[in-house]
């Protein structure tokens, strides 16, 4: 398995497993009540945080384990990876234009933050898969 593809798989599983969480604990503190009125900041930035740490991490401890020569990019490895980032973007744009229209309506900040992060959390899931699946099942550049 190529390096990059490894990191995709990084990639993916601490996202689900990051953002399941953040959702757990949210939708813990909201008991009966409204969502609106959970506490949500500290437990985004945190989940958000401890992402980024976990994947920084695993790519260190995976880049470690592979070999020597696991870590050159081809011209194919590049391919693959702007498709993906092609792909992941557009739902930080899809995000981008819900929170911007949610702003627009004046919802309350609880709604259109989580919008913001369930779409980088996309974004990021998608991104993801398509590298996974161009590695696995081949990629054709048009």
């Amino acid at each position: 398995m190529a390096l990059e593809e490894k990191r995709a798989w990084i990639t993916a599983v601490v996202t689900i497993c990051a953002y399941v969480a953040y959702l757990i604990v949210v939708l813990g503190r909201a008991g009966s009540g409204p969502l609106v009125d959970v506490p949500y900041v500290a437990t985004l930035l945190w989940t958000i945080g401890a992402a980024i740490a976990a994947t920084i991490v695993l790519n260190i401890a995976v880049t470690i384990a592979s070999p020597r020569d696991d870590d050159r990019k081809d011209q194919r490895d590049r391919e693959i990876g702007r498709f993906s980032d092609h792909i992941g973007q557009s739902f930080v744009v899809i995000g981008g234009v819900a929170a911007l229209v949610m702003a627009m309506a004046e919802l309350d900040h609880f709604w259109i933050a989580n919008t913001v992060y369930l779409a980088f959390v996309c974004a990021s899931l998608l991104g993801s898969i398509a590298k996974i699946a161009a590695y696995r099942w081949g990629f054709q550049a048009w």
